[in-house]
């Protein structure tokens, strides 16, 4: 059965039939619904399934919309999504500081971050570094061997010939001065005062040496670092 046009509500024959916008138009009814000029499927704007030419065809338009309060808790709900309002607040807090009591669990966790930052660990360091360095003591066991470090030979000038029937005098070997005052810790260290010479000086390692005091005549390990060359 034929369908009746939308515009003329007659029925159309299948050679005139133009089927559009859900409905079923003659040809010659097919024309805009404000100027009814004659339109095709190529200059037709279709609105609310009515067709329209370029110019009269409607254009939406925003409109005012008074604040009820389904709006006012629409608007309120959606800035509370965006966090905007939390953001600002957020970042307000973080200018204003407030005092706390210092308590033990506070403490615990202070000093948990000044040893993970290694800030107390090289203050010690620095203070210890200026102490002489002191050998550790192992007991009645055997201490570990030395590492010994040889010495870079320098050429020196011939020594003096001595004298005949010299004293007793200080020994060959190297001559070290000793600059500050040392106290022997240990059995095997020699006890020195300021400006005392030690000879037949052996290096031991970076921290230690081995010789003679020539003003006590005793012989053992010496701290490096508190003497010079002669």
């Amino acid at each position: 059965m034929n369908a009746k046009c939308a515009r003329c509500s007659k029925t159309v024959y299948p050679v005139e039939k133009l089927s559009c916008l859900d409905k079923t138009w003659h040809k010659g009814c097919f024309n805009c619904e404000v100027c009814q000029l004659k339109l095709t499927m190529k200059t037709y704007k279709g609105y609310n399934k009515l067709p329209y030419c370029n110019t009269h065809y409607p254009t939406t338009k925003f409109t005012a919309v008074a604040d009820t309060p389904e709006n006012m808790r629409l608007k309120t709900q959606t800035k509370n999504q965006s966090q905007v309002e939390y953001q600002a607040q957020f970042k307000g807090s973080l200018k204003q500081f407030s005092a706390t009591a210092d308590q033990p669990e506070m403490q615990r966790q202070r000093m948990v971050q000044n040893q993970a930052s290694g800030a107390a660990y090289t203050a010690d360091y620095a203070a210890g570094a200026a102490e002489p360095q002191r050998r550790p003591s192992y007991g009645n066991q055997a201490a570990p061997p030395a590492q010994v470090v040889q010495p870079v030979v320098l050429p020196q000038a011939a020594p003096a010939p001595s004298h005949a029937g010299g004293g007793s005098g200080g020994g060959g070997g190297k001559r070290w001065r000793a600059l500050y005052d040392y106290s022997a810790a240990d059995d095997d260290e020699a006890s020195f005062n300021e400006g005392d010479i030690a000879s037949n000086v052996e290096v031991i390692d970076e921290g230690w040496i081995n010789g003679k005091v020539e003003r006590t005549g005793h012989s053992g390990m010496m701290p490096r670092n508190y003497f010079e060359e002669v």
